[in-house]
C-alpha cells in the first residue's frame, strides 16, 4: 500500500505544485506539537490556535487557486462560445471538429481541477484525523462546525465544489449541440433523461460523483455494509473497474444476499413448533436457529479467502450448500430426527457467502456507483429479513405427496430449496467471472480510512502517542514522517491474531458495541415465537406478521437517520443515545410484577429493534473511520472481523435461549434479558470512557 504522502507527491500537476495542501509540513508540525506538549514547552490552547491558523491558510491557498482556475476555464468557454455562434451562421465540418476538440480540452483541464480538489479534500481529512489521533480530542468536530457553516466559509468551496456545476453544464450543452443530431432541433434541456455520450463528460461526471458521493441516505446505508470508497483512485483504476463491472453479475450478487437473509429468518416463527414435533423442547429452537450462525463462523473465513481467487465458484458452492441444507431441514420431519434438522441448518450456514457479496462490490463495482451498490446490499438484506417471516406466515397448509409432508414446518425448507435451485441455474447462465489478473496489478484500495462527502469526525484516543505504542504507529503508517514506510508494514493481516493486534482501543469498543446490538437483536427475534406463544397464545401467522413489521422498519429508520438526524447531531451523540435507548428497551421488556401484556412486548421490542438498527449504522460508520488501512483488504479484513463479532454474538444468544429453557418457559424471558442488560450497560460505560472529551 502506497502512503498518501507519496501518492500526493506522485500525482501532483507540476505547474500547480505550490497550491496543493502541504501535507508533509503539516505532518511534521503535528509531531512537533506532540513533542513540545510532552516537554511542557507548549500548552494545548496554543497548539489548537496555531494549527487552526495553519489549516485556514492552507485552505485559503487552495480555494483562491480553485477560483482562479474556474475563472480561466469560464473565459475559455466564453471565447469558444463566440466561435460556436459564428459557426452556426456558416457551418464548416473541419472547424466544428476543431471546436469540439477544443471543448474537450477544456473538459480535460476541468477534470484535472476536480482531481486537484479531491486530493486536497482527502489530505485535509487525513491531517485532521492525524491530529485527533495524536491529541485525543474532538478538533475535527470543532474545526468543521466553526468553518463549514460560517457565511465566509472557504471550506464550503472545497467540499461543495461551488461553481464547477456551471462549467460542467456549459461544456455538456455545447458538446451536445456540436454532435450530429441528424436534423433534430431538440436541445439537451428537452431530453434530460438522455445522457450525453462523450468520454470527457462521462469522466467529469464520475469525478463529480466521487466528490458529492450521492446522498447522505446512501452513505448511511453503505456504512451498514462496511463497503467504503477508495481514498485516492487513479484514472487507470477507474478504467479497470469499468472492465470488471457486469450489471447482471451485481444483481446476482445482491440476489444471493436477499435469499440468504430470507433463508435465515423464514424458520424463526415455526422453529419452536418444529422442535416440539420432533420430540424436543420448544426452547431447542435456539440451537436450531443458532446452528446456522455456528457454521457461518467458519464459512466467513474460507469464503473470504476464496474470494481472492474467484467469485463465481464460491457463489455456486453457496447455492449448492444452501439447497442441500434446506432439503435436509424439510426431510427431518418425515424421518423424525432433530439431528437431520440441525445438520440441515449447519449446511445452510456453510453456504453463507456474505463475505463474497461484500468483496465483489468492493472490488468489481466502479467507484461512481459503488455507494449505490453498497446501499443495495443493505436494502437487500433488510428486505430479506422482512420477507422471511412474512413468507413463513403465508405457508400455513398441510398435505402429503407420496411420503413427504408439506406443512408450516417443512414448507420453508422446500420453498427455499426450490429458490436456491432456480438461483443456481440463473447464476450458471448469466454470471460473468471478473478477471483476477487485473486485480493483482492494482494498488490495494485503502477503503477503510476515508469516505467521499463531509469531513470525518475525529475520535478520542490517548492524549499522546509514546514510543511504546507500536500498534498505533503501525496503524498510522499513512501519516509517518518518512517518505515511504517499509512495504511489509503495509501488507494485509495474514491471520485473525495479526488482525486483532491491529485493533486500537476505540476499534475494540466499536466491535463490542456491534457484539452487543447483534446479541440483543438475536434474543428478541429468536425467542419471539416461544415467548409470544407462552404469554399471549399467538399463532404462527401472528408471530410472522410481528417479525415482518420489525424488518420493514429498517429502511424507513435509516432514511430518517441518514438524511436528517445525522446532519443535526454528531455520530458519537447518536451512538451513546442509541445505546441508552437499547438499554431502556431491554429494561422495559422484563416481566416483573404486573401481568405481561401485548402492548408492553410490542413497544419494548420495537424500541430495542429500531434503536439497535440506528446503533448499527452509526457504529459501523465510526468503525470504518478508525480501523487500520491494513484491514481494508485481504482475507482477514475489517468486514470479516465485524461479521465474526456479530456471528459470535448470535451463537451465544441462541445458546442462551436453549440453556435458559431448562429452567422453564416461565423464566425464559427474564433470564435471557439479563445478559442483554449487562452487555448494554458495559457497552455504555466503555463508550463513555473511550469517547469522553478532554476539552
Amino acid at each position: 500500500m502506497v502512503a498518501f504522502g507519496k501518492k500526493l507527491k506522485d500525482r501532483q500537476i507540476q505547474e500547480w505544485q505550490g497550491y496543493y495542501i502541504n501535507y508533509k509540513l503539516m505532518k511534521k508540525r503535528v509531531r512537533q506539537y506532540a513533542q513540545q506538549i510532552q516537554l511542557g514547552t507548549l500548552d494545548r490552547r496554543h497548539v489548537l490556535k496555531d494549527f487552526s491558523r495553519m489549516l485556514d491558510n492552507q485552505i485559503e491557498t487552495i480555494v483562491l487557486f480553485l477560483l482562479e482556475q474556474q475563472g480561466l476555464l469560464a473565459s475559455r468557454i466564453a471565447k469558444l462560445g463566440e466561435v460556436h455562434n459564428d459557426l452556426q451562421q456558416e457551418p464548416e465540418i473541419n472547424k466544428i471538429t476543431e471546436l469540439r476538440e477544443a471543448y474537450r480540452a477544456v473538459g480535460q483541464d476541468l477534470l484535472n481541477l476536480l482531481y486537484f480538489v479531491e486530493i486536497n479534500a482527502i489530505g485535509l481529512r487525513k491531517i485532521l484525523k492525524k491530529f485527533d489521533k495524536r491529541f485525543g480530542g474532538r478538533f475535527t468536530d470543532y474545526y468543521v462546525k466553526t468553518r463549514a457553516n460560517h457565511p465566509y466559509s472557504q471550506l464550503q468551496q472545497v467540499f461543495k465544489h461551488v461553481g464547477i456545476g456551471a462549467v460542467v453544464g456549459a461544456l455538456s450543452r455545447n458538446l451536445h449541440e456540436l454532435q450530429d443530431r441528424q436534423g433534430s432541433y431538440l436541445s439537451i434541456y428537452d431530453q434530460p433523461s438522455v445522457p450525453l455520450q462523450d468520454p470527457v463528460v462521462d469522466s467529469i461526471n464520475a469525478a463529480v460523483d466521487r466528490l458529492s458521493c450521492s446522498t447522505n441516505f446512501l452513505n448511511f446505508l453503505a456504512q451498514h455494509a462496511l463497503i467504503l470508497q477508495d481514498d485516492l483512485p487513479a484514472p487507470s483504476e477507474e478504467h479497470v473497474d469499468d472492465e470488471r463491472y457486469h450489471f447482471m453479475s451485481l444483481m446476482l450478487n445482491l440476489a444471493n444476499t436477499f435469499l440468504y437473509m430470507v433463508n435465515t429468518y423464514i424458520i424463526v416463527p415455526t422453529a419452536d413448533d418444529y422442535s416440539t414435533s420432533l420430540g424436543a423442547a420448544p426452547t431447542v429452537c435456539g440451537i436450531v436457529i443458532g446452528a446456522m450462525a455456528v457454521a457461518q463462523l467458519f464459512s466467513s473465513v474460507y469464503f473470504s479467502a476464496w474470494s481472492n481467487k474467484s467469485y463465481f465458484r464460491p457463489l455456486v458452492f453457496s447455492s449448492i450448500a444452501l439447497f442441500l441444507g434446506n432439503v435436509f431441514y424439510a426431510c427431518a420431519y418425515d424421518v423424525h430426527s432433530i439431528w437431520i434438522l440441525l445438520i440441515g441448518r449447519l449446511f445452510c450456514g456453510l453456504g453463507s457467502a456474505r463475505a463474497v457479496n461484500r468483496r465483489y462490490i468492493s472490488d468489481c463495482v466502479p467507484l461512481r456507483i459503488r455507494m449505490k451498490a453498497s446501499a443495495g446490499f443493505v436494502s437487500a438484506s433488510a428486505l430479506g429479513m422482512a420477507c422471511g417471516p412474512a413468507l413463513a406466515g403465508i405457508l400455513q397448509t398441510n398435505f402429503k405427496v407420496y411420503n413427504l409432508t408439506f406443512n408450516q414446518n417443512t414448507l420453508p425448507g422446500w420453498v427455499m430449496a426450490v429458490a436456491w435451485l432456480v438461483y443456481l441455474v440463473w447464476l450458471w447462465i448469466f454470471f460473468k467471472e471478473p478477471s483476477h489478473d487485473v486485480e493483482e496489478n492494482q494498488a490495494p484500495p485503502n477503503q477503510s480510512n476515508d469516505e467521499n462527502g463531509a469531513l470525518e469526525k475525529g475520535l478520542k484516543q490517548p492524549l499522546l502517542i509514546t514510543s511504546d505504542d507500536k500498534v498505533e504507529e503501525d496503524i498510522d503508517q499513512d501519516y509517518d514522517d518518512s517518505e515511504e514506510a517499509p512495504e511489509e508494514s503495509r501488507l494485509p493481516a495474514n491471520s485473525i491474531g495479526s488482525a486483532y493486534r491491529l485493533l486500537t482501543p476505540s476499534v475494540k469498543v466499536q466491535l463490542l458495541i456491534y457484539f452487543m446490538l447483534k446479541y440483543v437483536m438475536e434474543i428478541l427475534l429468536s425467542e419471539s415465537s416461544v415467548v409470544t406463544t407462552y404469554y399471549f397464545n399467538w399463532t404462527t401467522s401472528t408471530v410472522a406478521v410481528f417479525l415482518a413489521c420489525l424488518g420493514l422498519t429498517v429502511l424507513p429508520v435509516n432514511l430518517v437517520v441518514g438524511s436528517y438526524i445525522s446532519n443535526m447531531f454528531e455520530d458519537r451523540q447518536l451512538l451513546l443515545t442509541s445505546e441508552i435507548m437499547v438499554f431502556i428497551g431491554v429494561l422495559l421488556s422484563f416481566h416483573v410484577i404486573f401481568p405481561y401484556s401485548v402492548p408492553q412486548y410490542i413497544c419494548s421490542g420495537l424500541l430495542v429493534f429500531v434503536s439497535a438498527e440506528v446503533l448499527e449504522g452509526v457504529n459501523l460508520s465510526l468503525l470504518s473511520r478508525v480501523m487500520s488501512s491494513r484491514l481494508s483488504r485481504g482475507t482477514y479484513n475489517g468486514g470479516l472481523l465485524s461479521t465474526e463479532a456479530g456471528t459470535i454474538a448470535r451463537v451465544i444468544a441462541d445458546a442462551t435461549i436453549t440453556l435458559a429453557g431448562f429452567l422453564g418457559q416461565s423464566r425464559l424471558l427474564n433470564i435471557t434479558l439479563l445478559p442483554s442488560l449487562f452487555i448494554s450497560v458495559v457497552s455504555i460505560i466503555a463508550t463513555c470512557y473511550t469517547y469522553n472529551s478532554l476539552y
